[in-house]
């Protein structure tokens, strides 16, 4: 197995882009070499199998959706953690991830094609629950309102309103998105 930390970096991007294309069948070590622009051959000597290649994508996603922390830092401000303020940040989460609709997508792909492949599975498992313990942590450090209960339903939430928005973009317009956020907000944290 060839040992070049980079180009493996640069052919899992490559296959996470080739996932929200052309889906998770179309994933192939072919398709890897093409979207990376490398020789006919390369992502065969870099991952053992299309296990391995689905398992590094799965493991690579979410540092490659991951907000800055200097935009998080950004966003807050000076701002005293409120209602308003975590409004204001699932605002600026569906700004991020419709900027970042291929990594959305290939992460819903990689979803779908866990169900089948356990390792998979498992690396995506591990990816998400600590991303979600890493938010929950934010939440309740921040002295944001709510609770662990109140940061688990605003993420089911989202993620609903992310999948939407983001598969179907017709669904819903920016103002009915914009809207919906706001519900979500208003229906899980009560105005105080």
């Amino acid at each position: 197995m060839v040992r070049n930390p980079e180009r493996r970096t640069a052919l899992v991007d490559a296959a996470i882009e080739v996932l929200a294309r052309d889906g998770a069948r179309g994933l192939t070590f072919r398709a890897v070499d093409a979207q990376a622009g490398v020789p006919t051959g390369t992502a065969s000597n870099y991952f053992t199998s299309r296990d391995d290649l689905f398992t590094q994508a799965g493991g690579r996603i979410h540092l490659r959706m991951a907000p800055d922390p200097a935009d998080v830092t950004e966003v807050i401000g000076s701002a005293a953690p409120s209602r308003e303020l975590v409004a204001e940040l699932l605002r600026w989460l569906m700004r991020r991830m419709t900027r970042e609709r291929t990594g959305y997508l290939a992460m819903l792909e990689l979803r779908l094609e866990a169900t089948r492949r356990p390792a998979l599975q498992r690396e995506l498992t591990r990816a998400v629950r600590a991303e979600f313990e890493e938010n929950l942590s934010f939440h309740l450090d921040s002295g944001m309102p709510g609770d662990a209960d109140t940061v688990l339903v605003l993420y089911l939430a989202m993620t609903g309103v992310l999948l939407e928005h983001l598969t179907l973009p017709e669904m819903f317009s920016e103002e009915e998105t914009e809207r919906l956020v706001e519900a979500v907000v208003s229906s899980v944290l009560p105005a105080e």
